[in-house]
């Protein structure tokens, strides 16, 4: 079994935040059976089994979209000022 790194997966997809919404997504979908891992299981859990993925080189977030979740990764890059509260004022959030 193989250690797998921040800077192998980083190699791969383009910060650290992406990095892990897309880890996220895919080991919840091993978790709940909606996919099966793309690596060895080698008794590891799902969130390092994702993470052995992206490090691997798979389209994970091809992977994603396969099985009819939408990759968050995807959403985030199209839409980020929907991340924003615009126009907020601390009266909004009591």
């Amino acid at each position: 079994m193989a250690r797998v790194t921040v800077e192998d997966c980083l190699e791969k997809v383009e910060n650290r935040f992406a990095l892990v919404l897309l880890a996220a997504e895919r080991a919840h979908q091993i978790e709940m059976g909606i996919s099966e891992p793309m690596v060895a299981l080698d008794n590891d859990k799902p969130t390092v089994l994702a993470l052995r993925e992206i490090a691997d080189g798979f389209d994970v977030a091809k992977l994603i979209a396969e099985r009819g979740n939408a990759p968050v990764i995807e959403t985030v890059k199209e839409k980020p000022s929907d991340i924003f509260v615009k126009d907020a004022t601390p009266e909004d959030f009591e």
